[in-house]
């Protein structure tokens, strides 16, 4: 029979080792990631592959876009590997927060409900969001989807600053309250079924889509009163090296004109944002 005294060692050896596995199985988010990424050799970036123009799969399934064509850039002037990896987008910062990925990077515009979330790069490239609608609706601006249904991307800085600034757009839609989409193509499809009747959407996702279409004059574009955004890489806060690693990255890139090429395959213009 075990003494009282050994069955308190026993106790007492066990409490230890579960703590020593919990501790084990801890992320650390206080410690900067560049040394641990320059042993691995590359850099996991999370995206939304369906992202047009930025990130997304041709139709053989290679991911290709203007920011896969940056952090490929970025990668060469690092000499690290960029592997990309689908993820949720409306679980980005999460599954930047457990180490699932290690940059967010992928049409992420820059707001204050992020940046107290993660630490953001330098910003490359201008954006906005803007309110897309059939043009036979004839819905020009946001006060004409007056008790119209809108689609929004569940989790994107369109919903932020459609419940940031209530009185723009959300106070004329059906019950004050969006249809949440997983990506920007299930919403478009609902557009053109007639199911939505607007769709608050980054501006670079709906040129390049309309651009793509059939008839291309079937769509309104209305910028309304949302303020101008930029796009950064977002990263944890803990991540000051990787951060000055990025930025210096993406300096050079722009002062031999590789950001400004991209910029032109994609868009067809200069919509980059100089990085000084």
């Amino acid at each position: 029979m075990m003494t009282r005294s050994r069955k308190v060692i026993a106790l007492l050896f066990g409490l230890m080792l579960a703590l020593v596995l919990t501790s084990c199985g801890r992320v650390n988010n206080n410690q900067d990631s560049w040394p641990t990424l320059q042993k691995r050799g590359r850099i996991i970036v999370g995206l939304d592959d369906s992202f047009v123009p930025m990130g997304f799969r041709a139709k053989n399934g290679d991911l290709q876009g203007f920011d896969i064509d940056l952090a490929n850039a970025v990668g060469k002037k690092l000499n690290l590997k960029m592997d990309f990896q689908t993820i949720d987008w409306n679980m980005k910062e999460t599954e930047l927060k457990n180490h699932t990925i290690d940059l967010i990077w992928n049409g992420y515009t820059v707001n204050p409900e992020r940046e107290s979330k993660v630490l953001f790069s330098k910003t490359y490239l201008n954006n906005r969001q803007i309110l897309v609608s059939l043009k036979k609706n004839k819905i020009n601006n946001f006060k004409d989807m007056q008790g119209k249904v809108l689609g929004v991307q569940n989790g994107s800085s369109g919903q932020s600053d459609l419940d940031g600034q209530p009185k723009l757009l959300k106070q004329y839609i059906k019950n004050q309250s969006p249809i949440l989409y997983e990506n920007f193509n299930e919403a478009f499809i609902d557009l053109n079924a007639g199911r939505i009747q607007g769709l608050l959407i980054d501006r670079v996702y709906a040129d390049y889509y309309i651009a793509h279409q059939q008839d291309k004059n079937a769509y309104n574009k209305d910028t309304g009163s949302f303020a101008p955004e930029h796009f950064a890489v977002g990263m944890r806060k803990s991540d000051v090296e990787l951060k000055h690693k990025i930025d210096g990255a993406l300096e050079a890139l722009y002062a031999d004109g590789t950001v400004q090429k991209i910029s032109q395959k994609w868009f067809g213009q200069d919509d980059t944002v100089p990085i000084k």
